[in-house]
C-alpha cells in the first residue's frame, strides 16, 4: 500500500478562513484511493522531518505571522526548500505564500523575513482585496476568495499559478495570482481552495507520491459532485464581479 504523509505547518497559528479543508481534502481523495494517509502537524520548534510527502502552509494574523517566519527562517526553512527541491509537494496560502517568497514587509513594523523558496516580494498594500476569484491555470479554471491588503510581485523567472478573470491577484495590477515552483504552489485563494479544485489536490497528491515512485498514477474518482460545486461557485464569482 502506497502512505501518503501530510505536514500540517503551524496549524494553531497559521489557520484562517477555513483553509484546515485543504488538509481534509488531501486526506480525504489519498484514502477513497486507498493510500494510508497521516497528518503530521508541525508547530513552532518542531523539526522538519525527511519523509513528509506534500505540506500545507495557511495564512494567519499579523502577530502570529511574526513568531512563524522567525521559527522558519534557518534550518527548518532550509529543510522544506531540500524537500521541495528533491520532489515533495506543497500548497501555501496568503500569509504562508508570502513567507516563502523573499519576505513580506509591513507599513509599520520590521519587515518579516522569508526563506527565498519562491523569487517573489510581498509588501503592504493600502488597499484590502475580498472577493471571489476565478482564474485560468493549466489546472483549467480554478476558484477561490481573497482577503489580504498584501503586493506581491514575481521575479521575472518564476511562473504564476494562473491568470486572473475574476478578482485582482497577486497585486491588482498584472493579473497575475500565485506561483508554481517545482511541485510548490502559493497563492491567495482561500475557500478552501482544494476542496472546491479537486484536480489540484490530485495533482499535489500524485506529484508528492512520484517523488518516490516515478510511475505511480491515481486513479480517477467520481467528481459529480465536486464538479457541479465548483462550477455553482464559478457562476456566482463571475455573476458578482
Amino acid at each position: 500500500m502506497e502512505t501518503l504523509t501530510i505536514g500540517w505547518l503551524y496549524p494553531t497559528k497559521m489557520n484562517i478562513y477555513g483553509d484546515r479543508g485543504n488538509v481534509l481534502a488531501l486526506r480525504q481523495r489519498g484514502a477513497w484511493r486507498g493510500l494510508h494517509t497521516t497528518v503530521r502537524e508541525i508547530g513552532i520548534g518542531d523539526p522538519l522531518s525527511s519523509d513528509i510527502d506534500v505540506f500545507f502552509f495557511g495564512g494567519g494574523q499579523d502577530q502570529q505571522q511574526v513568531a512563524v517566519a522567525h521559527d522558519l527562517y534557518g534550518a527548518k526553512g532550509d529543510a522544506l526548500k531540500l524537500a521541495i527541491d528533491t520532489g515533495a509537494s506543497l500548497l501555501s496560502v496568503c500569509g504562508g505564500y508570502q513567507l516563502l517568497g523573499h519576505g513580506y514587509r509591513p507599513h509599520n513594523a520590521e519587515p518579516l523575513p522569508g526563506i527565498a523558496l519562491f523569487d517573489a516580494e510581498t509588501v503592504a498594500g493600502s488597499e484590502r482585496f475580498i472577493g471571489n476569484v476565478v482564474i485560468d491555470s493549466q489546472w483549467g479554471e480554478l476558484v477561490g476568495f481573497e482577503n489580504h491588503s498584501g503586493l506581491t510581485t514575481l521575479g521575472p523567472n518564476l511562473k504564476p499559478m494562473g491568470m486572473v478573470r475574476v478578482g485582482r491577484g497577486n497585486n491588482g495590477t498584472d493579473q497575475t495570482e500565485g506561483a508554481i515552483y517545482r511541485n510548490a504552489l502559493g497563492c491567495y485563494l482561500h475557500g478552501a481552495l482544494l476542496p472546491k479544485n479537486p484536480v489540484v489536490t490530485d495533482w499535489l497528491i500524485e506529484q508528492a507520491i512520484r517523488r518516490r515512485n516515478p510511475a505511480f498514477t491515481l486513479q480517477p474518482l467520481p467528481n459529480d459532485l465536486e464538479a457541479k460545486a465548483r462550477s455553482t461557485a464559478i457562476e456566482r464569482a463571475v455573476a458578482t464581479r
